[in-house]
């Protein structure tokens, strides 16, 4: 720990403070977070569809498309 100032600043902190830091792979997280879930709805959903069962693919279809609009909206903001 440095003292500097009044104020300790520990080396794990420095770390975080650092203005070369690589985000992308938190942006990557945040996407897979946003479009992962609705897209396995939609591929389930496709199977059930294919399969004949159209409610339950229909049901699966609309699940999917809500998740996507609140998921844009909700970490859409957080990457804003």
């Amino acid at each position: 720990m440095w003292k500097y100032n009044r104020f300790f600043i520990n080396l794990d902190t420095m770390i975080f403070l650092s203005p070369n830091m690589n985000l992308d792979g938190l942006i990557y997280a945040i996407a897979a977070i946003m479009l992962g879930p609705a897209i396995i709805l939609a591929v389930i959903g496709g199977i059930l569809r294919y399969n004949k069962k159209k409610k339950a693919a229909k049901v699966l279809f609309i699940l999917a498309a809500v998740y996507v609009l609140i998921s844009f909206g909700i970490c859409g903001s957080m990457m804003y």
